[in-house]
């Protein structure tokens, strides 16, 4: 995953904030062929606020099966 945006070595000082930006990024933008870990995916779910509506809304009926 490629952001030329945003400071990342700043953002991972903080590992939880790092995690759920990179959630956010890969889910919004693309996976590149990166696999999202389930568990992960579920440990910060409800602190992931950007993600595009629609998405959210499939993962969550992913998640809930």
């Amino acid at each position: 995953m490629y952001n030329w945006s945003t400071d990342t070595k700043e953002l991972e000082k903080t590992p939880e904030k790092y995690a759920i930006w990179r959630l956010e990024q890969l889910i919004n933008f693309g996976l590149n062929g990166e696999k999202i870990s389930e568990k992960t995916l579920r440990q910060y779910w409800n602190k992931l606020s950007g993600l595009d509506p629609a998405r959210k809304d499939f993962l969550e009926l992913l998640l809930s099966l």
